[in-house]
C-alpha cells in the first residue's frame, strides 16, 4: 500500500502507461467479478489515454464506464467530457451503450448530480448510509492542483457523504457536475495522471507539501497510506524529491 509514481518520458508514454496499467487492472477484476466500474476524467492528457485504450484488444462487454465529472453543457459540446471519451474511446471501440453511464450534464445542474448519484446507487446497489467502492478512479490535476471539478477552496471539499454535486466554477463561470470527495476517497484503486512544467510546482506541493486537501484538492484519496498510482511526464515530476 502507499504511493507508487511512474515517471515517463512525455505525455504519451504516460497516457500509454497509464492505459495498461488501467487494462491490467480490469483484466484482474474481471478474473474474480462478473463485471468492473471505470470512472474516468477528462482532458488533452487522457484523450491520448484513451486512444490506448482504443488500440487494446480487449473485451469491454463487462466494463461499465462512468465519468470522475462533466462541464455543464450538452453531450454534442465541443467541452464534453463525454464527447472526449466517446470520439476517441467509446466509438472506436464499439464500447457497450448498456455500460455507458454518462452523466446528463445538458439538465439544470442540480437534477444532473441527483439523477447521476441515483443512477451509482442503483448501479452498485448500496443504500443512502454507504458509500459505492468504484473498481478504478481515474483522475487528473490541474495546474492549481484542483482534481474533478474540486477547485482549491470549494466547500464540498468537507463532503464526504453524498456522491455527486453540482458546483460553480467562479474563473470559468461554469456550472460542473462532480463526485465528491467520499466517493473518490472509496474507490479500490485510485489512478492519477499528470503532465505538464505548469504541473510541477503544485504536484511537489500536493506530494510533499502538508496535507491540506481545501488548499490542494488532489490530495484527496491519495494520502492516509492509500494505494495510488501516480503516471508523470518528466515536465510534471520535475520539482519532486
Amino acid at each position: 500500500m502507499g504511493l507508487h509514481s511512474y515517471i515517463c518520458d512525455d505525455a504519451r508514454d504516460a497516457a500509454a502507461q497509464c492505459a495498461a496499467k488501467i487494462l491490467e487492472l480490469l483484466g484482474a477484476t474481471l478474473d474474480t467479478a462478473p463485471r468492473a466500474s471505470l470512472a474516468i476524467s477528462g482532458g488533452t492528457t487522457p484523450k491520448l489515454m484513451f486512444a490506448e485504450l482504443a488500440q487494446a484488444r480487449f473485451d469491454w462487454d463487462k466494463v461499465h464506464l462512468f465519468w470522475v465529472d462533466e462541464r455543464g453543457v450538452p453531450p454534442t459540446d465541443p467541452q464534453s467530457n463525454y464527447k472526449l471519451a466517446k470520439e476517441s474511446f467509446l466509438d472506436p471501440t464499439r464500447f457497450p451503450g448498456r455500460n455507458v453511464h454518462r452523466i446528463q450534464a445538458e439538465l439544470p445542474p442540480e437534477d444532473a448530480a441527483r439523477l447521476y448519484a441515483e443512477e451509482i446507487r442503483n448501479f452498485f446497489g448500496v443504500p443512502p448510509s454507504e458509500l459505492p467502492s468504484f473498481d478504478i478512479i481515474h483522475r487528473g490535476m490541474g495546474p492549481d492542483a484542483h482534481t474533478a471539478s474540486l477547485f482549491p477552496g470549494e466547500p464540498l471539499i468537507d463532503d464526504r457523504t453524498n456522491l455527486a454535486a453540482a458546483v460553480y466554477v467562479e474563473k470559468f463561470h461554469q456550472w460542473r457536475i462532480t463526485l465528491l470527495p467520499g466517493v473518490l476517497m472509496a474507490a479500490k484503486q485510485t489512478i492519477m495522471l499528470v503532465a505538464g512544467e505548469d504541473k510541477a510546482e503544485p504536484l511537489r506541493s500536493v506530494l510533499h507539501g502538508p496535507f491540506d486537501p481545501k488548499r490542494y484538492p488532489a490530495q484527496i484519496a491519495t494520502h492516509d497510506g492509500r494505494d495510488v498510482l501516480w503516471f508523470l511526464d518528466r515536465a510534471a515530476a520535475g520539482q519532486l524529491k
